[in-house]
């Protein structure tokens, strides 16, 4: 199976520049959990809500002065959209990510695959283990980034 099969598509991107208030109400809207950055073309981080109740709301940042350059993350992995299913289960699994932005052959943003997308789309057992990894390795993280 290949991502582009059960990636979502056309994933709404922000800019680095964009205030974390209104970034958090693309995600409401979108009812999502994490915007690509984009410069343009170029995918240059992404900000999850995790992002921003740690890294801005919980050390007492407003929101509303806060761009997303200030505390989105920059060291993102990608899939390709013609990448196998198998290669997007041991790369989140091994990097303990939740979600991994798809790119074309020119390295643009097409897309989105999330643990959502894999258990509504992929092989349940091998989606499984992927989360119940990511889950276990990523316990307590929050703290250590403190």
């Amino acid at each position: 199976m290949l991502i582009k099969e059960v990636m979502t598509a056309s994933p709404t991107c922000c800019q680095p520049g964009d205030k974390l208030d209104s970034v958090a109400r693309l995600m409401l809207d979108r009812d999502c959990g994490e915007i690509p950055v984009c410069d343009g073309a170029r995918l240059v981080g992404v900000i999850t809500d995790r992002d921003i109740v740690c890294r801005a709301i919980a050390v007492g940042k407003n929101p509303v002065a806060v761009p997303v350059s200030d505390v989105m993350t920059s060291d993102v992995y990608t899939i390709g959209q013609d990448d196998e299913l198998e290669d997007a289960l041991e790369l989140m699994e091994t990097k303990l990510v939740r979600r991994l932005p798809v790119v074309d052959f020119n390295g643009r943003i097409v897309g989105i695959v999330s643990e959502a997308d894999l258990v509504a789309k992929a092989p349940i057992l091998k989606v499984a283990r992927t989360i119940r990894s990511v889950s276990k390795k990523t316990r307590g993280h929050a703290r250590a980034a403190l």
